[in-house]
């Protein structure tokens, strides 16, 4: 896997100058902004954070790299918006590249979770995938000597995520230095600012109670449209089995705060584990 890593083309960016800005200066005073004050960050054992451009979910992205100390090593999980792939999507690629600065791949912790975790090496799903890519200013921001290993998810039952979730806190377990796992996800999409903040709350007290079970149970029975689901529930029975004893929501929001249209809302949220 190493030479097929390490010959393949860096991964262009998606959504740069759609998402975010595409100019480097421009970007760079962005995510400072957006995350404001870094006053004393501790380490964690995972955030969750949403993927929507930074108009809208910028400021709850930033708020929540903000409280955290970004390692040099960091996992990556992302719910698989194009369809495209394999439903355990390993990044089997050359580094990404951003606007302002490209991140190797971290190819010791990629091997480790295809290994362990039994993920598939790909490049398809991650290619016009934004979720991932739209974190990755933020924690490169955080740590400029950035290196990352990344997870595109589909169709996972809750034992599979179990499994990968087990799978990833062995990696991490046996990684010689920390190790940050990331879920990118939003919440209720299209519906009612009242309506998502009613079914977002049934979801986030799932999270804060560091239930992945009832997680993934909650948003089927409910049918709560939170697209990172999986992600979440993943990096949730990582750090429970890494001994997880908080989970802090940072900040809940929703589109509407921005475009003022109430009635079609997406729910955005950030969470530190730790």
């Amino acid at each position: 896997m190493s030479e097929r890593m390490g010959a393949a083309m860096p991964r262009a960016p998606a959504v740069a100058g759609r998402f975010y800005p595409d100019d480097p200066d421009l970007l760079r005073r962005e995510v400072a902004t957006l995350m404001g004050p870094v006053v004393e960050p501790r380490p964690a054992l995972a955030l969750v954070g949403p993927h929507a451009g930074y108009v809208y979910s910028g400021s709850i992205l930033g708020q929540t790299y903000a409280r955290v100390v970004v390692p040099r090593r960091v996992v990556l999980m992302c719910p698989n918006h194009t369809g495209r792939g394999v439903p355990r999507s390993s990044w089997s690629g050359g580094a990404w590249r951003l606007p302002t600065g490209t991140i190797p791949i971290d190819e010791a912790l990629s091997e480790a979770i295809v290994r362990q975790c039994g993920a598939t090496p790909d490049r398809a799903a991650h290619l016009r995938e934004h979720a991932l890519e739209v974190h990755l200013p933020f924690a490169l921001a955080r740590q400029p000597d950035l290196s990352i290993a990344a997870l595109c998810l589909a169709g996972l039952d809750l034992d599979e995520c179990r499994d990968l979730g087990e799978g990833l806190a062995q990696v991490v377990r046996e990684s010689d230095e920390p190790v940050l796992l990331v879920a990118s996800t939003d919440m209720s999409h299209y519906v009612c600012a009242a309506e998502a903040a009613t079914l977002d709350r049934m979801a986030l007290s799932r999270v804060e109670a560091l239930d992945p079970e009832g997680l993934y149970r909650t948003v089927r029975t409910h049918r709560i449209s939170m697209c990172g689901v999986l992600p979440t529930t993943v990096a949730l029975f990582a750090a429970r089995a890494l001994g997880a004893r908080e989970a802090e929501l940072v900040r809940y929001g929703h589109s509407g705060e921005r475009s003022g249209d109430l009635d079609r809302v997406v729910g955005y949220a950030g969470v530190v584990v730790r």
